[in-house]
């Protein structure tokens, strides 16, 4: 289900990783992978619900979007649980940090379902409970101009920085994969800019040993 990249160019997106806090994964979802996960999204989409609202700890922070928790993933798929815990993919992401990564315990937010579908929906600027955040690109829209791009700001955690000099701006194709230093790293999906676009992600929490407690309870809601 997954291409995982072959060791020799592990250390080059290690120090990429470390510098950055981001690190793409192009082509991380095989074809055959991408099939299946795309069905299996769509069948759990039925389920999803939609969230319209802001954070009211972060004045600049909406959320538009349809999304499905990890409790009803579990409950309805073996196939992403599955592919979460892939010890393949855990040892991939334990060579890009450095150091072991472990699964979250939290079932709500181990695996989440991300779907954009509107014009303007949008993940707002957020940091996450959890260090790190793989996220699997199963549709997106298909120029950067049409929105959906990931916007962080390498070292900064502060939700200003995104309004900083130094942002990035990051489009991802379906089968895409990337990893981000999400705890550490300011970040934000930018609005989908016309109808019939789609954004459809798994977002995959994982963490260290010894740190399961979430360090900033509902910051990110679903995140991204």
């Amino acid at each position: 289900m997954l291409s995982l990249p072959p060791p020799v160019p592990r250390e080059s997106l290690r120090r990429r990783f470390s510098a950055d806090g981001y690190v793409a994964l192009p082509d991380l979802i095989s074809p055959t992978g991408l099939v299946s996960l795309g069905a299996e999204a769509r069948r759990l989409e039925a389920d999803a619900v939609r969230r319209d609202f802001r954070m009211e700890c972060m004045a600049d922070s909406p959320r538009h979007m349809t999304t499905l928790g990890g409790l009803q993933i579990a409950s309805a798929s073996s196939v992403i649980p599955r592919l979460y815990e892939d010890g393949g993919l855990m040892r991939l992401l334990s060579s890009l940090l450095g150091e072991p990564v472990v699964a979250v315990h939290d079932p709500v937010e181990r695996h989440v379902l991300n779907v954009l579908h509107r014009p303007g929906d949008t993940h707002g600027a957020h940091t996450d409970d959890y260090p790190l955040a793989l996220v699997l690109f199963l549709e997106a829209p298909p120029h950067p101009a049409d929105g959906g791009l990931l916007e962080f700001h390498p070292g900064r955690g502060d939700l200003d920085a995104l309004d900083a000099p130094g942002v990035r701006l990051v489009h991802h194709r379906p089968g895409d994969g990337y990893l981000l230093r999400s705890d550490l790293t300011a970040h934000r999906v930018t609005p989908l800019g016309r109808p019939g676009l789609r954004r459809t992600v798994l977002n995959f929490a994982y963490t260290t040993p010894g740190r399961q407690g979430a360090t900033a309870p509902s910051a990110s809601l679903l995140y991204d």
